[in-house]
């Protein structure tokens, strides 16, 4: 029987679109946890390397910085402050923020295309179709990870691909253990 040299076996890479995934996951009632996600895409899919997109907002540093100390490759993008003439009217209130990540999501899948054996695409979003349909003529797609059932019909052409976060809702989301315990070691007695 021959091994492979692990030194020249190709990892796994996956390709996060943040703003999707986030979004889905809070349309579906829950919170993301990030290293569990990390943990579960490394165990589950021997992903070496998760590339997490996402806008750049200076007051996220800390954010940033969390995603980096729980593994993941963060790449920004600067982002605009979009304004309607409806909006002008208020200048107090707060500016939706856009910051879209699918041409950067994109290119870094192509330029690292030689570095990894199989992609997962993160992202329930349609405009990733011809990415998708491309990585799996070339054998180079692993799995489409959706944040929800609503993910776009597109996609629906992957369907044995698609992995539903949802569904493992009990295994990734966030609990805050100090809020809910009550008479622990930090609560009251």
């Amino acid at each position: 029987m021959f091994r492979r040299n692990k030194r020249n076996q190709k990892k796994n890479y996956a390709f996060i679109d943040s703003q999707n995934l986030n979004l889905g996951v809070q349309r579906a009632g829950w919170k993301m946890d990030w290293k569990k996600f990390r943990a579960y895409l490394q165990d589950k899919y021997q992903i070496e390397k998760a590339y997490m997109f996402i806008g750049y907002l200076p007051e996220n540093e800390d954010l940033y910085n969390q995603m980096k100390a729980a593994g993941y490759t963060v790449v920004l993008k600067p982002t605009l402050e979009m304004m309607s003439s409806h909006d002008a009217e208020k200048k107090d209130e707060k500016l939706p923020t856009k910051g879209n990540v699918d041409a950067e999501l994109v290119m870094y899948v192509m330029k690292e295309i030689s570095n990894y054996n199989k992609a997962i695409i993160v992202s329930g979003d349609g405009d990733f179709y011809s990415l998708i349909e491309y990585l799996s003529e070339k054998n180079k797609l692993l799995n489409v990870m959706v944040p929800n059932w609503k993910y776009s019909s597109l996609l629906k052409a992957f369907d044995k691909s698609i992995v539903r976060l949802d569904v493992l809702r009990n295994d990734l989301s966030y609990r805050n253990y100090n809020k809910s315990r009550s008479g622990s070691k930090h609560g009251k007695k």
